[in-house]
C-alpha cells in the first residue's frame, strides 16, 4: 500500500541544509539520502515499510511518501517526520531571538531558515552518537554501518535493495559487539544505554524537562554532558539543547577561534533561549 500526504510548515525553510546534514550521516542499507529527497526503511508496531520526503515546488510543504505491506499508521510517521525535518518551527520567533546578540545577526540573516535536525528513533540517535564520540562523522557512520549490517534485520522493500532495519535496543542490550572495531568502553555503552532503555531507566519522552532528562543520561557509564544535549538536540527535539563545551562551538564564537571557558559559553547563551539548539547549529555552520 502506498499512502502519500503534504506536511506544511512555515518559511523560510532550508531543506537543502537538511538533507546535507542528513547525508553526511546516512546509514547505507537504512537510508538514502540524495539532493532532492530523504529514503529510509522502518519497522513500526509490527509493520515494516519505506518513506520517502521530497520538497514541493508551488507551495511551503514537503511531500511525505509512504510504501507499506498492510496496515499504515499514516498519523504516527507523519508526526515522525514532522520532528525530524523540524516543521512545526516559528521561524520569524527563533530568528528575532537569535539576532538579539550580533554575533549570530549574520548567521541568521544569511541563513533563515536553518531548521533542526531530529531523528526518526532516539535510540538510532543514541548509537550513533556513542559510536561518534571522539571520531569524525565519517568514521561513525561506518561503525554504526557495521553494527547494523550485524544485528539489523534484513528486509525487502520496492524501492531499496539490500536494505536493514535498525537494531532494537532489546537487540543490542544482547549483542555482541565485539569485531566491529568499537572500543571496549563504547561496546560497554551502547548496551547500558540499549538496556537503560529496555528497562525505562531513560526515556525519549518529549514531556519531560530538558534537566530530568540530561540528569538521566548523564548518569549512564560514558554518557556525558555533551552526548546527553546532542541526544535531547536530536533525538528529542529539544530546541533549547546546548552542549557548552563542545569545542567548535566555544571557539566560534571568539574573533580570534581561541576556545572560551564552557561557563562563559554558557552565560552568553542565555540571551538566545528557548531557541539554544538553533544557535548551536547555526555556530557550528559558520565554522564550515
Amino acid at each position: 500500500m502506498i499512502r502519500t500526504t503534504r506536511l506544511t510548515y512555515r518559511p523560510p525553510y532550508d531543506f537543502a541544509a537538511l538533507l546535507a546534514f542528513f547525508a553526511k550521516r546516512a546509514i547505507p542499507g537504512v537510508e538514502n539520502v540524495d539532493a532532492a529527497s530523504y529514503r529510509r526503511v522502518f519497522a513500526l508496531d509490527g509493520t515494516v515499510g519505506s518513506l520517502a520526503v521530497t520538497a514541493l515546488a508551488d507551495r511551503p510543504a514537503l511531500q511525505l511518501r509512504v510504501e507499506v505491506d498492510g496496515k499504515c499508521d499514516l498519523p504516527e510517521i507523519s508526526a515522525r517526520v514532522r520532528r525530524m525535518f523540524d516543521l512545526d518551527a516559528d521561524p520569524a520567533a527563533i530568528n528575532a531571538t537569535l539576532s538579539k546578540r550580533a554575533l549570530l545577526r549574520r548567521c541568521v540573516a544569511n541563513h533563515p531558515g536553518q531548521r533542526l535536525p531530529g531523528g526518526w528513533d532516539g535510540f538510532e540517535i543514541a548509537v550513533r552518537a556513542v559510536l561518534g564520540q571522539q571520531v569524525t562523522v565519517a568514521a561513525a557512520r561506518t561503525l554504526t554501518e557495521r553494527v547494523v549490517a550485524k544485528f539489523g534485520a534484513p528486509v525487502h522493500t520496492a524501492r531499496m535493495e539490500k536494505v536493514h532495519l535498525f537494531p532494537s535496543p532489546q537487540t543490542l542490550a544482547r549483542a555482541d559487539l565485539s569485531g566491529l572495531g568499537i572500543t571496549g568502553a563504547r561496546m560497554r555503552t551502547l548496551r547500558d544505554v540499549a538496556q537503560a532503555l529496555e528497562t525505562g531507566r531513560v526515556a525519549f519522552d518529549r514531556a519531560q524537562p530538558l534537566d530530568d532528562f540530561i540528569r538521566s543520561w548523564t548518569a549512564l557509564p560514558g554518557i556525558g554532558d555533551w552526548t546527553a544535549h546532542y541526544l535531547a538536540m536530536r533525538g528529542m527535539s529539544h530546541v533549547d539543547a546546548f552542549p557548552a563545551g563542545d569545542i567548535v562551538l566555544r571557539r566560534a564564537v571568539t574573533r580570534d577561534r581561541s576556545a572560551i571557558a564552557v561557563s562563559a559559553l554558557e552565560e552568553m547563551s542565555q540571551i538566545w533561549r528557548p531557541y539554544r539548539a538553533y544557535a548551536v547549529l547555526h555556530l557550528w555552520r559558520s565554522t564550515m
